[in-house]
């Protein structure tokens, strides 16, 4: 499953609303999470890609679209 799906699956899991968000639209600002979902959100995308975000990276703007995620995934080399 490539990254993308997987971040969707996690957004799935965790999300507030039901909707198919843009990989580029703001996660918080449709609404799909809240700023009380960014730890949910950081521990799923922690057990689906067995790492481990450090406290300094929980950045909201670093994860609020699928299109950061991934980048941020990326560089982690994931």
């Amino acid at each position: 499953m490539q990254t993308e799906q997987r971040v969707r699956s996690v957004l799935d899991d965790i999300a507030t609303l039901t909707c198919e968000p843009t990989s580029n639209e703001s996660l918080f600002e449709s609404g799909l999470l809240d700023s009380f979902a960014l730890p949910d959100l950081i521990a799923g995308i922690e057990k689906e890609f067995s790492l481990s975000i450090p406290d300094s990276e929980l950045i909201p703007r670093k994860f609020d679209s699928i299109d950061k995620i991934v980048d941020y995934l990326r560089s982690r080399e994931v």
